[in-house]
């Protein structure tokens, strides 16, 4: 993945990836993020030849399991006191603490490093709030989405362009930016906005700041991120969420935790214990305070979200 660009105005082109998000809030959270990322680069054991691997018995022993996040909130960041939190660490604070695994320590790295680094052992799980797609698919196995999400627009006040999908943004001509990495990239090229002309930005506050200084009309981004960043602004507002189209129908995204293809005992536990909590309502408590609301709950799979 390319680096992430400036507020300077550059258009950027990105690499076709379904990805999902991206950098960090703040020198005082990048501070953080280095320190503990300094402390977390030496690798996890080798990966056993066991028919559906042995790491949950080796990080039962070992009472810790290494997180990979991408610093972004609300999904996996470290807070200005230097805690691990997000909606997916604290998920994961509760679900291994049921499997028998007292600790967690996070190791970051940047959204497009977290797949390549999870299959090199650089950690153990991918708790990043990662969606689930086909592509991905391919190269690690997934649990079951702990949450689904619908895209938004930031706008100007009164959306005076009228911007509400990514087929309006083609056909009104509007001055499009999205976040590095982001899915939305992929949603914009599909209704005809040329992959040239997006503008690349590194996040939502960004994208913000691009909307409100004139240089875009529209930043797309996820509903809850674009109506966190929106809250205290004079100048935009987020849209009401909507599907973006894929292959010409409504495509609802999920997102969940990774795992190495070889772990599939580690992911049918984390399974069973997320479909508790489902159940019984905690994982919207858990999630709650970080502005998920019950719309974003669901009960889609990995599978349907792979394409099996």
């Amino acid at each position: 993945m390319a680096a992430p660009l400036g507020n300077d105005g550059q258009t950027f082109r990105p690499e076709r990836r379904h990805s999902r998000r991206a950098v960090l809030s703040g020198a005082a959270v990048l501070g953080a993020v280095g320190a503990l990322g300094a402390a977390g680069c030496t690798r996890v054991a080798s990966a056993s030849d066991e028919p559906g691997g042995d790491l949950l018995d080796r990080l039962r022993a070992q009472g810790v399991v290494r997180l990979g996040i991408a610093g972004e909130i609300p999904f996996g960041y470290i807070d200005r006191d230097g805690h691990l939190t997000g909606e997916a660490p604290e998920l994961a604070k509760v679900i291994f603490k049921r499997l028998g695994v007292d600790r967690v320590q996070p190791v970051p790295t940047e959204f497009g490093s977290l797949i390549p680094g999870l299959n090199s052992q650089q950690f153990d799980v991918v708790a990043a709030g990662m969606y689930v797609n086909p592509e991905r698919c391919a190269q690690v196995i997934f649990a079951d989405p702990d949450y689904q999400m619908l895209d938004s627009f930031i706008v100007r006040k009164g959306n005076p362009k009228g911007l509400h999908s990514y087929r309006d943004v083609v056909e009104k001509k509007a001055k499009f930016a999205t976040g590095t990495g982001y899915a939305e990239i992929q949603y914009a090229v599909e209704a005809g906005y040329a992959e040239g002309d997006i503008l690349i930005v590194p996040d939502q506050v960004a994208g913000l700041n691009a909307v409100e200084a004139g240089r875009v009309d529209v930043f797309a981004g996820t509903a809850l991120t674009t109506r966190a960043v929106v809250r205290k602004s004079a100048k935009a507002e987020a849209t009401r969420p909507f599907a973006p189209l894929v292959k010409g129908k409504p495509h609802v995204d999920g997102g969940a935790f990774a795992f190495r293809p070889s772990e599939t005992k580690l992911r049918d536990a984390f399974n069973t214990e997320l479909r508790k909590l489902k159940k019984s309502g905690e994982l919207f408590r858990i999630l709650r305070p970080f502005g998920f609301t019950k719309a974003e709950m669901t009960d889609l799979t990995a599978k349907e979200l792979c394409g099996g």
